[in-house]
């Protein structure tokens, strides 16, 4: 298995408009999570309730609008096998003819951990292609609502 978790999506919208899906709480929660905070900006902090019963939280370190996007990520609860500040999420959005082709690396996971990180991502990256293109995902399956 690699060490890294890639996650790839063709997203048919702006860069800009993919990229205010990160750096904006109300607007993230459409796509991921029923609760959380935001401040988009390098060394800013975010937590995100994900699923409703969970906490995930980091922080910014590296921020260009609205082409890369680099932060913190892990899980709150005591005994976490990836907690807050423990790996690393890149998302790079590159501007094509169709939209945005949106590359996430997910790195410094334990291995036991990389599968459902990636089975997660896969999930939420869908999630956030439908509201960027303005559809509904509906409700997340994820979160028991």
């Amino acid at each position: 298995m690699t060490e890294v978790v890639v996650v790839e999506r063709l997203i048919r919208a702006r860069p800009e408009t993919v990229f205010s899906f990160f750096t904006d709480a109300t607007r993230w929660l459409l796509w991921q999570g029923v609760d959380g905070v935001v401040d988009a900006r390098v060394g800013g902090a975010f937590r995100l309730d994900v699923t409703g019963d969970g906490w995930a939280a980091g922080r910014f370190v590296e921020f260009d609008p609205p082409r890369r996007l680099v932060f913190t990520w892990g899980w709150e609860a005591r005994g976490a096998p990836v907690p807050p500040g423990s790996s690393t999420v890149e998302i790079e959005l590159l501007a094509t003819a169709e939209g945005t082709l949106l590359r996430l690396v997910h790195r410094d996971l334990p291995a036991a951990e990389r599968e459902l990180h990636r089975m997660g991502w896969e999930h939420y990256m869908g999630r956030l292609a439908a509201r960027a293109r303005g559809d509904d995902p509906g409700p997340d399956p994820m979160t028991g609502r």
